[in-house]
Parts: structure tokens; C-alpha cells; sequence
């Protein structure tokens, strides 16, 4: 953790810190966390809509300071091990959230199911807490990620892919193997240890516990 302590202090004074704004109070996590790996579905089409979100204008994690530096904490804690993180997605603007809304009231689009909610009928995704009308990530300190090999940028075994809407993905489910419910917990645990909050039914979805902003949902795009 001593290696971890001089990017913390430098974070604490960075431009891209002295940079944030009152309606953008976020910094690029994989510009001040060394190794930190990034696949920002949102982005792309690679994801349960099939297409680019509403708000995400390029594939950056944005994060609050605080959040930024309690991931720097994980990443180091990992690094020992040979391992790191790899982000899926962190602010989320609101107009993003009201796009996947949208999309879960559209009976008609289901081209996305057999990978991302086979055995959920889209019409209950509201109902199972998949999809919300209000998201944590909106608040800029809540992230969906995993857990990788250094080296190659692999990622471990959890049991099911990111995003899966399913009873499997939740974090103690017992339809997994023994090898990836280890993965798991040593993801929660290093998580908890760094600051963060799990979200018992997503094993890849944290929020930071001490948050700067609990109750602001934010709206600028990711660019």
C-alpha cells in the first residue's frame, strides 16, 4: 500500500483534479491509475442494448476524485498478485439511464436477449431491479468491473459474463463453480477493503461508501 501512497498525494493535486468543474466534478481514472484496464460498454454495441448509449460520446471512465483514489487503492492492493482492475462502467449520465429505460418499455427490441437476459422476459427486467429508473453511477462513484491478470489483460473466471441479467450474477449464487466464486469474493474483498460497497445481486457493481455526492444525479456526456 506504500507504493500507492505518492499517486494518491499526486492525485489530491493533479491538473486533470484541478480541471473538474461544478457540472463535471470527474477526473479519467485510467489516466491517474497505473494498469487500470478499460472496456466501457456503454460506448460501443457490445452490450445488452446492441447499440451506443445515449451520453456516451467515448469509451472514458469518469469518476469523482474520491472514487479515482479508492480505486487506486484496489489496483495496488492487487498488484502484488499480478493482478488488476478492468472497468465496464463508471459515470453514467442521466440521460443514459432514461436511453436503457426507454429501450427495457420497447417490447418489439429483443434482439440482445440471448446473451444478456435468456431466462428474464424483458418485460420484468424493472421488476428484478436489472433496470432502474435512477442509477447510482449517475452520482459519479460507482463502478462495474472485474478482475484481470496484469500480464495479459485476461480476466478471471466469475462465473457469468458482465451484465448478465440473471439470478447467476448475483455475488453469492450457488451456480457457479468453486473457482469462480473465490474470484468473486476476492473481488468483493479487496473492493470493501479499498472503500467501497457491493451490490449483492451484480458481482461486478460497487458503489463508494463515503460518496461526495449521494443525492446528485449528473447529466454531462462522456467525452
Amino acid at each position: 500500500m506504500r507504493r500507492c501512497a505518492p499517486l494518491l498525494a499526486a492525485l489530491a493535486g493533479s491538473p486533470e483534479a484541478a480541471q473538474a468543474a461544478p457540472d463535471h466534478p470527474f477526473i479519467d481514472a485510467a489516466r491517474v491509475v497505473p494498469g487500470l484496464r478499460l472496456d466501457i460498454r456503454y460506448a460501443g454495441s457490445d452490450n445488452f442494448v446492441g447499440r451506443p448509449i445515449a451520453g456516451y460520446e467515448a469509451p472514458r471512465c469518469l469518476l469523482t476524485p474520491e472514487a479515482v483514489r479508492a480505486l487506486a487503492r484496489a489496483q495496488a492492493a492487487l498488484a502484488a498478485d499480478g493482478l488488476g482492475l478492468k472497468l465496464f462502467d463508471c459515470y453514467r449520465p442521466v440521460r443514459a439511464v432514461a436511453d436503457f429505460a426507454a429501450w427495457a418499455r420497447d417490447p418489439a427490441d429483443t434482439r440482445m436477449k440471448p446473451a444478456y437476459y435468456p431466462n428474464i422476459d424483458k418485460a420484468d427486467l424493472f421488476r428484478l431491479g436489472y433496470i432502474a429508473e435512477r442509477s447510482a453511477h449517475s452520482r459519479g462513484s460507482t463502478v462495474d468491473l472485474t478482475l484481470v491478470h496484469r500480464a495479459d489483460g485476461s480476466e478471471l473466471g466469475m462465473g457469468t459474463p458482465f451484465d448478465l441479467f440473471d439470478e447467476a450474477s448475483a455475488t453469492d449464487s450457488p451456480r457457479v463453480g468453486p473457482a469462480q466464486a473465490r474470484n468473486r469474493q476476492r473481488l468483493r474483498a479487496v473492493m470493501i477493503r479499498s472503500g467501497f460497497t457491493p451490490y449483492p445481486q451484480e458481482w461486478w457493481h460497487f458503489t463508494l461508501k463515503r460518496e461526495p455526492y449521494p443525492d446528485t444525479a449528473f447529466d454531462h456526456p462522456v467525452r
